[in-house]
């Protein structure tokens, strides 16, 4: 008896590939610009909710709990409420709220408090005897920051990063649902729209990729700094 296979391949035939491959594009665009915005932003305000907290450099409770108030506030929304209560100031600061570029604002509104409370906890990690001998030496409040604490508490810091890159994978694919292009999008449109499993498969695939890289790269680079 001869079995007949059906060629798996056929499962994808009426794929277009070039809005696969458009798509990828505008999701790579989306996380590179929003995480590099997210790692300025969060990393500032995670060294400044650091040395705001009781016990350190610039103790003041008073800012402290507003910060971590707002940042508290931030995190606790959920991303595609925050993408529509935002859209005004998206569309004030880069003239759309829709498409690839509006999507970037609201990654990082919602991402920076996430990676800050990253930094603060990495922050947090570094021997207080380092920063009380940099001190003693007579090193200025931004050089223990640059050239202690920074530096102290690398790993983690690239930890945190990794963990917000693949954070920012996921809003992105959630960024479809006002538009915001990429796999999200595609996926949204064409694979539970118009009910094309291929197009699902084939979307999330992508991203669950992206993500293992993320994290192989982000473990690498831990490895690699926490052996020296």
């Amino acid at each position: 008896m001869i079995i007949a296979w059906a060629n798996p391949f056929s499962f994808f035939a009426e794929i277009r590939w070039e809005d696969i491959f458009k798509a990828s594009n505008e999701t790579m665009y989306m996380l590179v610009f929003s995480l590099l915005f997210t790692i300025l932003l969060g990393l500032l305000l995670g060294i400044v909710l650091f040395l705001f907290s009781e016990g350190q450099l610039l103790q003041n409770r008073v800012l402290y709990s507003i910060l971590s108030v707002i940042v508290n506030v931030l995190r606790s929304v959920p991303f595609v409420i925050l993408m529509i209560l935002i859209m005004p100031v998206t569309k004030m600061l880069v003239g759309t709220s829709i498409g690839v570029k509006g999507a970037i604002p609201p990654l990082v509104v919602a991402a920076a408090p996430f990676f800050a409370r990253l930094v603060e906890s990495s922050l947090r990690e570094v021997d207080r005897g380092v920063i009380e001998a940099a001190t003693a030496m007579g090193a200025s409040r931004g050089m223990i920051v640059l050239h202690v604490l920074l530096r102290e508490a690398r790993t983690g810091l690239i930890a945190a990063i990794t963990i917000t890159a693949v954070t920012l994978v996921s809003y992105t694919a959630m960024s479809g649902v006002i538009g915001g292009g990429g796999l999200g999008d595609l996926a949204l449109r064409f694979g539970y729209q118009r009910f094309r499993l291929d197009v699902m498969v084939v979307t999330v695939a992508l991203l669950l990729i992206l993500v293992q890289l993320l994290q192989m790269v982000g473990d690498m680079l831990v490895r690699t700094f926490s052996r020296r």
